[in-house]
């Protein structure tokens, strides 16, 4: 897509899963899964460590490759070489990392700017300006990643996720390593700046507290089982 083309959007499911089956060696993680989400839908995705929510969260967003089944994101397939798969992340996906991954030698503003581009689209200043001052850190868009409190960052990996505009952003345990306010906080910002933006959002999670904000959700339990 050329830069500064808008992504169309599409009629009909956001999200598309179709016996999704996903392998490591001789041991199967995630067997015939499937799911569809619309527009503007929201969901967890629950399940304890080893359940196969991080597998089925990087296969989502083209990060492994899929083995068996499809998996469509507004109606395109995630398939193909890795970056045929990155091209199509970039357009419509927004995902927040557990583990953040903000740009340490760029400000925030400057991590949103490359995120913006990675997407396709035409910088524009006052689009991040608002999404800065959507999540309350319109007053800390020149500091740099170390100078930000962990909520600080937690909302600017919000931001940079929702500037390409994603049709569906998702969460990685986005609340695991906090405690109840700021939980509820980045539970009520991901929730609030989704629907704002008519995002599908999806987030993995152990944290049943989200179940508060988010009442759907996909419960996947430890199936390892050896292939035959």
């Amino acid at each position: 897509m050329a830069d500064g083309a808008e992504a169309p959007l599409v009629a009909g499911p956001v999200l598309e899963i179709a016996f999704l089956r996903h392998d490591y060696g001789s041991a199967t993680v995630l067997h015939d899964f499937s799911f569809a989400a619309t527009r503007g839908q929201h969901s967890l995705l629950l399940g304890p460590s080893g359940s196969g929510k991080t597998t089925l969260i990087n296969l989502i967003a083209g990060l492994l490759t899929v083995q068996h089944g499809t998996i469509r994101i507004a109606g395109e397939t995630m398939a193909g070489l890795p970056g045929v798969r990155d091209d199509l992340r970039r357009r419509r996906i927004g995902i927040i990392f557990q583990t953040l991954r903000l740009v340490e030698a760029l400000s925030v503003t400057a991590n949103l700017r490359l995120a913006q581009r990675l997407a396709g689209r035409e910088r524009d200043d006052a689009e991040i300006g608002r999404l800065l001052d959507e999540v309350g850190l319109g007053h800390r868009a020149h500091a740099r990643p170390r100078a930000l409190s962990q909520g600080e960052a937690q909302r600017a990996a919000v931001a940079r996720a929702l500037v390409g505009r994603p049709d569906l952003l998702i969460a990685d345990e986005p609340t695991s390593a906090l405690d109840d306010g700021n939980a509820e906080r980045i539970a009520r910002l991901l929730v609030g700046t989704a629907d704002a933006h008519g995002s599908t959002l999806l987030i993995a999670t152990h944290d049943a507290r989200l179940k508060a904000h988010i009442p759907h959700a996909l419960v996947l339990a430890p199936i390892v089982q050896e292939v035959a």
